[in-house]
C-alpha cells in the first residue's frame, strides 16, 4: 500500500525552483586575441605539441580543399569550413575527435552557409574517396565517388550520425550566426584603390585563400586579412628583386612601393581602421606557413590559380590529396631572410608589433563553453558578445 503521509524528500527537492532547469545565454565572438587564442589552442591541445596540433590542422585543411575541388564547391564554402573547423578546437579537445569528422561537419554546416547544400551522404561519398583510395580505384563512376550501396551500411550510417552531431556542436560554437564576411572581395577592391597591378592582386588573392589554413580569420576581419595578403604578395614580389620603376605604363605602382606603403605608418591605417602591428602578425604567420611547407614539400598551401579549384580533376590526380597545390616557388632560406628583414623594419619604428594581452585570468570563462551541446534549462544564443561590464553591447 502506497504511503501517503509524508512526502518523498528527494521528490520536494526536485521540485523546488534551484533544482530546475536554468536559462543561460551564450554570446558569439566573431574574433579572439592572440593571448585568447593560445589559451584554448592550448587548454584544447592536451599532450598535443604545437606542432602536431599544426600538423593536424594543415591535414584537415588539405582533406576540405580536395573534398571541396572533387565536388566543385565555390571558394568561400572551402575557407569558411576552414574557420568553422579551426573555431571548434577552440572549444572542443582534439583527443575526442577525428579531424575527419569535424572537417566533414563543418563542410556541411558552410553549404548551409553559402546557399551550396549538399546531403551528408554525398559529402561521405566524397569523403570516402580520399580516405579509401583503394575503393575509389576500383569504382565505376567517373569521378571515382564511392557507391554508397557498396558499403557497409551500419558504417554509413553511424558516419552520418557521427557528422549530425558534430554539426550541432559547430552551430552551438557560432551561436547559430549564419553570416560569413570573406577576405577575397576585398582584395580586388582595396587592390584596385591602392593601384596595385594585376600580378600583386593575383597572388594576393592566393595568399588570402592560404590564410584561412591559419587562425587569422579567427584574429582578424576580413578587410584586414586582405590587406595583409596583399602587402605580402608586394613582399614576396619585391623582396631581393631588381629595382623597377615605382609606376607601369597603365599607372599602378610596383610592388615595392605597396609593400612601402603598407609598412609605413600614414593616413590609409585610419582610412581602414586597423593597426600596423596587425598587418605585420598577418605577415609574419604567412611567412611561417609558407617556411613550413618550402621545407616539406609534401604539405601543401593553395590551388595553382586564384580561381575556385575545377571538379573535374584529371584522372591521375583523382585520389591525391595534394593534386591542388603546386610546389613552394619560394625557398625557406629566402622567406627566413625575409622575416629577419620585417622585424629589423618593425624595430626601427618602434615596434607596431600587436601587445598580446588577456582580458582575463580565464580567457574560457568568457566563452561559458563547458556545457556546450549539453541538453541542461534553456539557452539564448545571441549574436553579438557581452561589453566588459557584462551587459550587451
Amino acid at each position: 500500500m502506497r504511503n501517503t503521509g509524508s512526502a518523498d524528500p528527494q521528490s520536494s527537492r526536485a521540485n523546488t525552483p534551484s533544482q530546475m532547469p536554468t536559462s543561460s545565454s551564450k554570446y558569439y565572438h566573431p574574433y579572439f586575441s592572440p593571448a585568447e587564442i593560445q589559451y584554448l589552442s592550448e587548454k584544447q591541445r592536451g599532450k598535443q605539441t604545437a606542432t602536431q596540433e599544426e600538423k593536424v590542422r594543415q591535414n584537415a585543411c588539405t582533406f576540405l580543399e580536395t573534398i571541396g575541388a572533387r565536388i566543385g564547391f565555390p571558394r568561400r564554402t572551402i575557407a569558411t569550413a576552414e574557420v568553422l573547423y579551426h573555431r571548434f578546437h577552440l572549444f572542443f579537445p582534439r583527443k575526442d575527435f577525428q579531424y575527419h569528422d569535424v572537417a566533414l561537419a563543418a563542410l556541411y554546416v558552410s553549404t548551409k552557409e553559402h546557399d551550396t547544400l549538399k546531403k551528408p551522404r554525398e559529402l561521405l561519398a566524397a569523403s570516402y574517396a580520399i580516405r579509401y583510395p583503394d575503393r575509389a580505384a576500383k569504382s565505376k563512376n567517373p569521378g571515382g565517388e564511392i557507391d554508397l550501396d557498396t558499403m557497409d551500411q551500419t558504417v554509413v550510417e553511424s558516419d552520418r550520425q557521427r557528422l549530425l552531431a558534430i554539426e550541432r556542436l559547430i552551430l552551438e560554437t557560432i551561436c547559430f550566426n549564419f553570416t560569413a564576411r570573406m577576405a577575397f572581395p576585398y582584395v580586388i577592391k582595396i587592390g584596385k584603390e591602392r593601384r596595385a597591378n594585376k600580378k600583386v592582386i593575383k597572388l594576393a588573392w592566393r595568399i588570402a585563400i592560404d590564410c584561412y589554413r591559419t587562425i587569422l580569420p579567427l584574429l582578424y576581419p576580413p578587410h584586414t586579412l586582405a590587406i595583409g595578403s596583399l602587402y605580402v604578395a608586394s613582399l614576396l614580389l619585391s623582396f631581393e628583386q631588381p629595382q623597377v620603376s615605382d609606376y607601369d605604363e597603365n599607372g599602378n605602382v610596383s610592388p615595392a612601393v605597396l609593400a612601402q606603403q603598407f609598412s609605413t605608418p600614414s593616413k590609409w591605417k585610419d582610412t581602414y581602421r586597423l593597426q600596423l602591428g596587425d598587418v605585420d602578425d598577418f605577415a609574419h604567420t604567412m611567412l611561417d606557413l609558407f617556411v613550413q611547407f618550402s621545407q616539406n614539400p609534401s604539405a601543401n598551401t593553395s590551388p595553382s590559380t586564384p580561381s575556385s579549384p575545377s571538379p573535374n580533376l584529371p584522372a591521375r590526380d583523382r585520389h591525391n590529396l595534394q593534386a591542388l597545390q603546386p610546389q613552394s616557388p619560394y625557398k625557406s632560406d629566402q622567406l627566413i631572410r625575409m622575416k629577419i628583414a620585417l622585424r629589423e623594419h618593425e624595430d626601427a619604428l618602434n615596434g607596431h608589433r600587436r601587445e598580446q594581452k588577456l582580458l582575463s585570468s580565464d580567457p574560457s570563462a568568457l566563452y561559458n563553453n563547458d556545457k556546450i551541446g549539453q541538453n541542461e534549462g534553456t539557452v539564448r544564443f545571441l549574436f553579438f558578445p557581452p561589453d566588459n561590464k557584462g551587459n550587451m553591447a
